[in-house]
């Protein structure tokens, strides 16, 4: 199974797409394409509850709508918007794509 990655841009995708078959040929040094990583791709922000409720409220979804969308449970996200938990990894990223680009990017 093949990774998939959030690139900025199309532009983006290209170039660390060009910097990945660099660092195969080993002309690129691992450090210099964990440089490439970091600049190309989406960044992943940290979600306090009232974010991720004006996130979902700027959505105009409920939490069961905004939970199937995430591929959470609704009880996930009333958790995270309590601040009883916090979300992590997938749905990290999936938050940030979703402030981004809006919830159409993830459907």
């Amino acid at each position: 199974m093949r990774k998939t990655r959030a690139y900025k841009s199309s532009v983006d995708a290209s170039i660390h797409e060009i910097a990945s078959g660099l660092h195969v040929l080993k002309v690129i040094d691992k450090q210099t394409m964990r440089e490439f990583d970091e600049g190309c791709l989406t960044a992943i922000e940290d979600f306090t509850p009232e974010a991720i409720r004006a996130l979902r409220e700027r959505e105009e979804v409920s939490q069961a709508v905004f939970a199937r969308h995430l591929n959470v449970s609704k009880d996930s996200i009333c958790k995270w918007e309590s601040g009883a938990k916090h979300p992590a990894g997938p749905s990290l990223k999936l938050l940030s794509l979703v402030k981004k680009k809006g919830l159409t990017a993830i459907t």
